[in-house]
């Protein structure tokens, strides 16, 4: 790769002749990606641990800090991995290969950077926070920001958003959890069934925001 190459690219980062970086533009993605789009309640991306930490308030806010933390850092990586490595080597095949052992080095950063600072919330996630690398919204947004063929500027609004987006769908679920878990709940719906419903529910008023789309 020549020099003069990355440093177009690099400069392509800010926004690119063909988008151009406007308010207007950053701010549709944003709204879009929390909620039209919702990676979750609309794309159904990352639904395992969307109803696996949203039993309590505390452990779906770290989560979602983490989902937001890992999403950026991702799109940075993938981003800079795809235009500077891939293409110029003519592999960009290898995308989804690639996106994926960027994530999961992120995630095992992430597991011990909570480990070291966070004990309690760190054993709160359990199971879930390495399962992080297997969440199909964080590798859903790498792969939509390269099919947008978004600039770096643009990708990492987009990931920030959709985290957020993603961190939104989980505070709503674990808020409703912890009132059903007072509800009288016939038994057969107890647990994930009642979850589920919720969540189809929520999936549902989440479409009125399509019209925004427009």
């Amino acid at each position: 790769m020549t020099p003069f190459l990355m440093h177009t690219i690099l400069v392509q980062a800010s926004g690119s002749p063909d988008q151009g970086f406007s308010f207007g533009t950053m701010m549709t993605i944003i709204i879009g990606a929390i909620f039209i789009n919702n990676f979750v309640l609309s794309r159904f991306l990352g639904i395992c641990p969307f109803m696996g930490v949203s039993k309590q308030l505390d452990s779906a806010v770290g989560m979602g800090a983490a989902v937001v933390f890992v999403m950026a850092l991702a799109t940075l990586g993938c981003w800079g991995v795809y235009h500077l490595l891939l293409v110029p080597l003519g592999i960009g095949y290898l995308k989804t290969i690639a996106f994926i052992i960027i994530i999961a080095a992120l995630v095992q950063l992430v597991e011990m950077i909570l480990l070291k600072f966070s004990p309690t919330l760190y054993q709160a996630l359990g199971i879930y926070l390495p399962l992080i690398t297997t969440n199909c919204a964080i590798l859903g947004v790498a792969v939509l920001n390269i099919d947008q063929k978004y600039s770096l500027g643009y990708s990492l609004i987009n990931a920030v958003a959709a985290g957020i987006g993603f961190t939104l769908a989980l505070v709503l679920m674990a808020g409703i959890r912890e009132r059903l878990e007072q509800a009288p709940i016939p038994p057969a719906l107890k647990g994930l069934p009642i979850a589920f419903l919720m969540a189809g529910a929520m999936s549902i008023a989440f479409l009125g925001f399509a019209g925004l789309g427009g």
